[in-house]
């Protein structure tokens, strides 16, 4: 099969609206509460309106089967408490991630109001979808805004042939007055485990020296990945550094499962909670310097950043620069489902009622 077959191939777009309305519609209809169903489908509708489609909304189907088996807690009682100052933990009571992730990060707020920094430690959470959600949420409120979560083991050491870290994300956020913000989000995997099921739903081969078989060699078949590689490439100890970095944050300082302790994302068990943790941070610039020697440094480095030569045929962009084209296109294009999700959705349609999404006009 050549490796040039388009992406778009077998992708339906439909309008933000309507796939929002259903995944909402959705939740609902499977039992979970209001605050749930809102926190969820934003998350997912993030990851499909800013490209990150992995972590879009192709999740709808996994979210409900791990509430509907009892993973996940359809109406978790969320609990926060301040521990020391600026720091606090919030237990989600085993509750949706996106919902913990959310709620963490608006106390993270409330203390970097007060502190200048504030720091809240997740616990008894699930998979809580796109890590860049919650950091730009944090700086569309004026904070520089953090977010880190592991996850159960797919990614292989640095030279390693076992499955050991999550894919474990990174995404960081700061806001520059009267532009979009500086946005990074990343996973510190060569790519997340849900592109290869992207792939594999696209029939594409994978990119060279990102997933490797069951001997921990190579391969760009994604029916073949056993395990990811570390970002990094012939120098992945950084990218699995940083996976340990984001593991010790998340997992250790909650005191939750480390990765290789994780029951396994996608089952079979879709009944026992999986306990993961997470870390959320946010600083308000304004505590460190003035607010406008800190948005005039900003402007001042993305202005020169994106006027810096580039390579011929190629130009230089800012973190997020990429995301904010993608999802000012998919507001009148529509966000793509592929041929998995449309699917998935077809089935639960049927299942719960709501009208699917159609394609976009």
């Amino acid at each position: 099969m050549s490796t040039m077959q388009p992406i778009e191939e077998g992708v339906l777009h439909a309008s933000i609206e309507d796939v929002d309305r259903f995944c909402r519609a959705v939740f609902l209809a499977a039992g979970a509460d209001q605050a749930t169903a809102e926190a969820a489908t934003r998350a997912m509708m993030h990851g499909s309106r800013f490209g990150v489609d992995s972590h879009g909304v192709r999740l709808l189907d996994h979210y409900i089967a791990a509430m509907t088996g009892g993973r996940v807690n359809a109406a978790p009682k969320l609990r926060f408490t301040q521990t020391a100052g600026a720091l606090g933990t919030l237990d989600a009571d085993h509750g949706h991630g996106a919902l913990a992730a959310y709620e963490a990060m608006e106390k993270a707020i409330e203390l970097a109001g007060q502190f200048g920094i504030g720091a809240v430690s997740i616990r008894n959470s699930s998979h809580f979808g796109p890590a860049g959600a919650y950091a730009l949420h944090a700086a569309t409120k004026g904070y520089i805004g953090a977010a880190f979560c592991n996850s159960d083991s797919f990614v292989r050491l640095h030279d390693g042939a076992m499955r050991f870290h999550g894919t474990n994300p990174i995404a960081f956020a700061v806001p520059i007055s009267g532009q979009n913000p500086w946005f990074l989000d990343m996973a510190t995997s060569a790519i997340p485990y849900n592109r290869v099921k992207l792939y594999r739903s696209l029939g594409r081969k994978l990119p060279e020296g990102v997933a490797s078989d069951a001997e921990g060699l190579d391969t760009r078949d994604p029916s073949l990945v056993e395990m990811l590689a570390p970002v990094g490439g012939e120098f992945g100890f950084k990218g699995a550094g940083l996976a340990g970095l984001v593991e010790i944050l998340s997992a250790v300082l909650s005191g939750m499962r480390l990765s290789f302790d994780l029951l396994p994302m996608n089952g079979p068990d879709f009944s026992t909670p999986r306990a993961l943790g997470a870390f959320v941070l946010a600083l308000k610039p304004g505590a460190f310097v003035s607010e406008d020697v800190f948005q005039t440094g900003m402007q001042r480095y993305v202005e020169v950043l994106r006027s810096s030569p580039a390579r011929e045929g190629l130009k230089v962009m800012a973190p997020g620069d990429r995301e904010w084209l993608i999802a000012e296109e998919r507001k009148t294009r529509g966000v793509p489902l592929d041929p998995e999700t449309q699917q998935a959705f077809k089935k639960l349609a049927e299942r719960y009622g709501p009208e699917r999404p159609a394609a976009a006009p």
